[in-house]
């Protein structure tokens, strides 16, 4: 994939991501700070499938946003056509493991193994 495409999903899932985490302030907000972090309190929002579904684009466009900003620095750092491969191909694995893992709790949740 071309650089410039990269990075235009990168400030794509930057003002995403910027967006639908004001969104998640806003509704934490509501409640008290001590009360949204009880353990009901949690559980209730994974349960709720609207919110729960807004925190799983949060964490793809985290994701993609972080991994991709993290791609960048590291070549940066070095250059060389087996250490680009490397990295960009790292990142890509240790995003998808990431997502996998987040998104393993929310389905957990929902599904009721929690």
């Amino acid at each position: 994939m071309r650089e410039s495409i990269i990075m235009k999903i990168h400030y794509g899932t930057a003002l995403a991501a910027v967006a639908l985490v004001a969104v998640h302030i806003l509704m934490r907000l509501t409640q008290g700070f001590a009360e949204s972090l009880q353990y009901d309190s949690v559980i209730a929002n994974y349960k709720f499938l609207p919110y729960a579904g807004m925190l799983e684009i949060i964490l793809i466009l985290l994701s993609i946003h972080g991994f991709n900003g993290l791609r960048v620095i590291l070549l940066e750092l070095k250059q060389g056509r087996k250490y680009e491969k490397a990295v960009s191909y790292g990142c890509v694995v240790a995003m998808i493991a990431l997502i996998a893992y987040g998104s393993r709790t929310i389905i957990m949740v929902n599904t009721g193994m929690v």
